[in-house]
């Protein structure tokens, strides 16, 4: 259940910040008051009373029917954090908690061994078997 909800929070706050920071550009024809086509991110067809009116041989300026309405929303810009906003004390722990952090995840076999370069001691007697002392 807990990972079903982060999941969830997870892709949207993506989202969130996705269109947060993308900007939209909406595009609309209108003739005679009706919109006759709408476009995101690009120019929206018209209704073709252009070439009526080419066909007729009247003149364009004269057609006062059709519109074109284009409305662009802003995207932030300042989403950057600088390393110029922490003091120095701040980067340090920074710095060092992520270091530590970051070991705690190496192999077992990286990990130095102290005593790689010691031989062992040499046995004399087999300590376990005279006194009878044997682990179970």
């Amino acid at each position: 259940m807990n990972d079903i909800l982060r999941n969830i929070g997870s892709i949207s706050l993506a989202m969130m910040v996705l269109l947060s920071t993308m900007s939209w550009t909406v595009d609309k024809h209108l003739c005679m008051g009706r919109v006759m086509d709408i476009a995101f991110f690009a120019h929206a067809d018209n209704c073709g009373m252009e070439e009526a009116m080419a066909a007729m041989e009247t003149d364009a300026d004269d057609n006062h029917c059709c519109d074109d309405e284009s409305f662009t929303l802003e995207g932030q810009d300042d989403l950057k954090l600088s390393n110029s906003d922490l003091d120095f004390e701040h980067q340090v722990f920074l710095v060092a908690f992520a270091h530590s952090y970051l070991d705690l995840f190496t192999p077992v076999e990286e990990l130095p061994v102290p005593h790689e370069k010691y031989p062992p001691p040499i046995l004399v007697r087999d300590i376990h078997v005279l006194d009878q002392v044997f682990l179970i």
